[in-house]
């Protein structure tokens, strides 16, 4: 995946560079800063002196000693003033000039802090932001995998707000989820409960059960016989083959099909659902590939599908979205609103413990 936010140390992380968040002499401090000094090893320190510090919004490059990394990445971040100094353009400035050190160094993997979030004080979600946003420009034109390493997939970093209102809606899906029918309408309600993906057993011994599982597709036996063949059937081996040549698209072949459709590149597709190019490579080659789930939604995302057919797409590789799934129903509050940036999403995945959305 090209852009992963993770719950990691970074100075554990295996990867061609790790970015500092440096102060302005590159001399070691605290936070990552220290973290990262210590790990490597005295070498760093010493390489760092020979530098002449570093501008606020600029970076220099290192190796990276006793880290698992090639190189170490310094990069100074700007102290937060209240946002009004130009503050924003620093941070986005200190991606940009890290990303572009380590292509130049041709490094294929790069972690990052999340920079100017601590002692700095950069408000948490807004630095997140400027992170992501300037680091999926740069995807758009570069193959690398970037990660954002944080210690905690804590709610502070998505708004307060965002975080409420993602919650509520959750419990609002889980309240209607679990809506207990009452005594009377059983038939009813199980009807409903199936259709919504509840298990059939929490009706065992119901007598709605009975009367209501010869209509289900996966029944296939009814009173403990088979099933008796509808009237002017014939051979069932010929309208199983019968059946099979007439199955609707796959999900490869819709996939390529919405993509004409939206006017995309198959490339400006795959960046913008942050699925890797060689992945990618593999569905267009393979007309039955199955997906993962959190690769189909990325998709869905990026293409900018409406719940319905968002949901039809799922459907071709074999899912579905549940209202008692923390994860689908992030996905829903999303498309609902008509929100599709992908790494939007994934902060609010992140914050909420939930896989990511991507290859």
């Amino acid at each position: 995946m090209p852009l992963q936010i993770i719950r990691d140390d970074i100075t554990k992380v295996r990867c061609d560079a790790v970015v500092n968040a440096a102060k302005n002499s590159l001399l070691g401090g605290g936070g990552v800063d220290g973290a990262i000094h210590r790990a490597a090893g005295p070498g760093l320190l010493a390489e760092c002196r020979t530098l002449g510090g570093c501008e606020t919004g600029r970076a220099k490059i290192t190796g990276a000693y006793d880290l698992p990394a090639k190189y170490v990445i310094h990069t100074v971040g700007p102290v937060w003033r209240g946002g009004g100094h130009g503050e924003r353009e620093l941070l986005a400035s200190c991606y940009r000039e890290s990303l572009a050190l380590a292509k130049e160094h041709g490094c294929g993997s790069v972690a990052f802090p999340l920079i100017s979030a601590g002692v700095f004080g950069y408000p948490k979600d807004q630095a997140l932001r400027v992170a992501t946003e300037t680091i999926t420009d740069f995807l758009l034109d570069n193959d690398m995998t970037v990660y954002i390493v944080v210690f905690n997939r804590g709610a502070y970093l998505i708004s307060r707000k965002l975080y409420a209102d993602i919650r509520s809606f959750i419990d609002d899906a889980y309240a209607e989820t679990h809506h207990y029918p009452r005594p009377g309408n059983r038939r009813e309600a199980l009807e409903q409960s199936l259709s919504a993906g509840m298990p059939a057993d929490m009706f065992l011994e119901d007598e709605a059960v009975s009367s209501i599982a010869i209509h289900m597709p996966s029944s296939g036996r009814e009173g403990g016989k088979p099933a008796p063949a509808a009237p002017g059937s014939g051979d069932p081996l010929a309208e199983l083959k019968t059946a099979l040549g007439e199955k609707d698209e796959s999900f490869t072949q819709m996939l390529l099909r919405k993509i004409d459709e939206s006017g995309m590149t198959d490339a400006q597709c795959y960046k913008k659902a942050n699925v890797d190019r060689k992945l990618f490579s593999k569905i267009r080659k393979d007309a039955q590939y199955k997906p993962s789930k959190p690769t189909v939604l990325a998709f869905a995302i990026a293409l900018e599908l409406p719940l319905g057919e968002t949901e039809e797409l799922l459907r071709k590789a074999g899912f579905a979205l549940s209202p008692a799934s923390d994860f689908d129903v992030i996905i829903r509050y999303f498309i609902l609103r008509g929100k599709y940036d992908v790494f939007e999403i994934n902060e609010a995945l992140f914050a909420f413990d939930q896989s990511l959305l991507g290859a």
